[in-house]
């Protein structure tokens, strides 16, 4: 099982995104702000499956779910 504690750069990673401080900024910058009523896993900038990890990662209350809840906070800024 994997215990790390995960961050945004390591969510990025997951997701198969460039996961580099500036390029997360970026893509936040890009992609802000996410519209209240999209949930963050149906946001129009994901591919199918990075959309069903940050599905799963939310009804399942995995280790990845708080790092996506930030990804979440930061994109409706």
């Amino acid at each position: 099982m994997d215990t790390s504690k995960h961050s945004l750069s390591t969510l990025f990673e997951q997701l198969g995104l460039p996961s580099g401080q500036s390029e997360v900024e970026h893509f936040i910058a890009r992609h802000s702000p996410l519209p209240s009523e999209v949930a963050i896993q149906d946001a129009p900038f994901w591919s199918e499956s990075q959309s069903h990890f940050l599905e799963e990662g939310l009804e399942e209350d995995s280790d990845w779910a708080e790092v996506i809840d930030e990804l979440d906070a930061l994109l409706r800024h």
